[in-house]
């Protein structure tokens, strides 16, 4: 479907655009085989519009007269999506590759309704679509802070999961996503900033600066996320650290304390002929005394001197 925008917005054919009327447009695959070399654009762009690039940061191009990008949607309710952007004056169109959910379609009806706020431009409607296609960004650093919040209390708390690694990799491994979701946003912002083509007006850049500032503040707060995982498995490794030396304290001090048992085990062990204790009545008793005082002599001393 193809909208020309002028006081109203009115549907029209793909045979009815015109190079002088602000025109945006969502199409299929096949749509854009159809009619696309008729718009001026160059087969390979069209081909590279039949497929899904499953990788970020690698699908952008300037040309003579139009930019082109490839574009991985991440869809935190789902599937991702992919699509394709095509930027000429006065034309903005995005090729649905995969979209099974209808999230790219509702992102660019609803960029095509706010463009009723002020006047419409192809600076104005290329942000409020790529806004649109980030507007979960901020709830979702906001779950992740809010996730490991939650982690840092169990880690001060002594309480940590035994997983609790794995989890801060799932973690950091969802923030890198996001980070290079945000980056190949901040890609495009900045090659359409620069207007290499002209096919921007010069006094109207400055939305997509202001675009450029937005996607940048999202990707330093994914960053910090991701860095604040890193700062949680370091205090994690800490706790396993403090509580294995706790534990090695503990069997230190039980060596202390029972270790002159030893030496009496040793010394009545050897045996000698002529050891009076040996032949003592009391003997026997007495060793038992000798034992029981001197693991009590030495636990006391060392609560006193709080070894423990």
């Amino acid at each position: 479907m193809f909208f020309s925008i002028t006081d109203s917005l009115h549907e029209i054919e793909p045979q009815e655009l015109r190079p002088d009327v602000l025109t945006v447009g969502i199409v299929t695959c096949e749509e854009l085989t159809e009619f696309g070399h008729g718009l001026g654009f160059d087969e390979d762009t069209i081909e590279a519009s039949q497929k899904a690039n499953h990788l970020f940061r690698t699908g952008l191009d300037v040309r003579d007269d139009y930019t082109f990008a490839e574009l991985r949607i991440v869809n935190p309710g789902g599937e991702d999506d992919f699509i394709s952007v095509f930027i000429k004056k006065n034309l903005l169109l995005v090729v649905d590759i995969l979209d099974t959910d209808n999230s790219t379609r509702d992102s660019f009806i609803s960029a095509l309704k706010k463009r009723a706020s002020g006047s419409p431009c192809l600076e104005r409607l290329i942000c409020f679509f790529i806004e649109a296609l980030l507007s979960g960004g901020n709830r979702v650093t906001e779950s992740f802070q809010l996730e490991l919040a939650g982690i840092e209390e169990t880690i001060v708390a002594g309480t940590a999961e035994k997983e609790l690694n794995k989890r801060l990799l799932n973690i950091k491994k969802r923030t890198l996503k996001y980070y290079s979701y945000y980056s190949q946003f901040l890609d495009v912002s900045e090659t359409l900033e620069e207007n290499e083509n002209d096919i921007f007006a010069e006094e109207k850049l400055i939305y997509l600066t202001n675009l450029t500032n937005k996607i940048t503040r999202l990707r330093d707060d994914i960053a910090w996320v991701s860095s604040t995982a890193d700062h949680l498995q370091d205090a994690y490794a800490a706790m396993l650290d403090q509580k294995l030396n706790n534990t090695m304290k503990i069997f230190t001090l039980i060596t202390t304390i029972f270790f002159p048992l030893t030496i009496i085990v040793g010394w009545y062990g050897m045996n000698f002929k002529y050891m009076p204790e040996l032949e003592w009545k009391y003997g026997y008793l007495y060793v038992i005394v000798l034992s029981v005082i001197e693991v009590v002599a030495l636990y006391y001393i060392g609560k006193k001197r709080k070894w423990f």
